[in-house]
């Protein structure tokens, strides 16, 4: 499935969606973003276990918003300036806020496959996805502040959330370039692949964690999204109560069975319906 420059391919139970629009560095404009949340329809139609998101093309990830005049949603921004009204540029934020949110929200884990360039808006999806694995030639970049303006997909709030306020500061108020090694220093990326190997790494993840229940990941994940928001006592009382709808659901017989048969468990597919909690 191809849907103005993004792609969508499955490989088993993993997606693979792939930003390609290598003439503007995968940078993102309107029909991009409306892409984006019709692919996001589509994997809701067919949930897969796992989704890995990259770069199309070679050493970028992506540059974020498309600050190019041809792209019709910049034309929002202008508006909000030249009238000094918050009504444009409001609307533009909800409308790439939602699409993001719509995406990384999916009940299944979200690995982003850092293969290059990794600017602006294309590092706030990435922090948005619920693992990152990044090519060590690769490089994030915070860059919106020497544009004048600030994270607004949600990846200022997450990256804070991610790695601490302070560490948080020092990316984004610097603007500056952060390679590989001191990314997983920091815990802004789980794992660096071998170089050009980003993709099937997080491929590799992906199929890792699609071998288990998809209701008990699916429940793990929602847990684990949530507890960044919320007490640790609240947390643990989520916790236990979704164990117990895990339980009830009756997943475990599979993998339970296959223990003690000493057999890897074949776990049945679930719809969106099934494990949205």
């Amino acid at each position: 499935m191809f849907e103005d420059g993004i792609f969508l391919e499955r490989k088993g139970n993993v997606a693979i969606v792939t930003i390609k629009r290598p003439q503007r560095q995968n940078a993102f404009n309107e029909y991009m973003f409306l892409a984006l949340a019709r692919v996001t329809g589509e994997l809701k139609k067919n949930l897969p276990r796992a989704i890995v998101i990259t770069g199309g093309g070679e050493n970028v990830f992506s540059a974020g918003f498309d600050v190019n005049p041809d792209n019709p949603w910049v034309a929002k921004l202008i508006d909000s300036v030249e009238k000094s009204e918050r009504a444009p540029a409001e609307m533009l934020i909800d409308q790439v806020r939602k699409i993001v949110d719509e995406f990384v929200c999916l009940p299944v884990p979200v690995i982003a496959a850092l293969n290059g360039l990794t600017y602006g808006g294309g590092a706030e999806l990435a922090v948005r996805c619920d693992m990152r694995v990044m090519d060590p030639n690769a490089v994030i970049c915070f860059s919106e502040v020497r544009l004048g303006l600030m994270p607004d997909w949600g990846g200022g709030a997450t990256l804070a959330h991610l790695i601490g306020p302070s560490r948080a500061a020092d990316v984004i108020l610097t603007a500056r370039k952060v390679q590989a090694g001191e990314a997983i220093n920091l815990g802004l990326v789980n794992r660096i692949s071998r170089p050009g190997e980003c993709l099937d790494e997080a491929v590799r993840l992906a199929e890792m964690i699609s071998k288990n229940g998809p209701r008990a990941v699916s429940y793990a994940l929602n847990l684990i999204r949530k507890s960044q928001n919320q007490s640790l006592n609240r947390s643990l009382d989520l916790e236990a109560d979704m164990a117990v709808s895990l339980i009830v659901s009756g997943e475990c017989f599979h993998g339970v069975a296959a223990f003690l048969e000493k057999k890897e468990p074949e776990f049945p597919d679930v719809d969106i319906d099934d494990i949205e909690t």
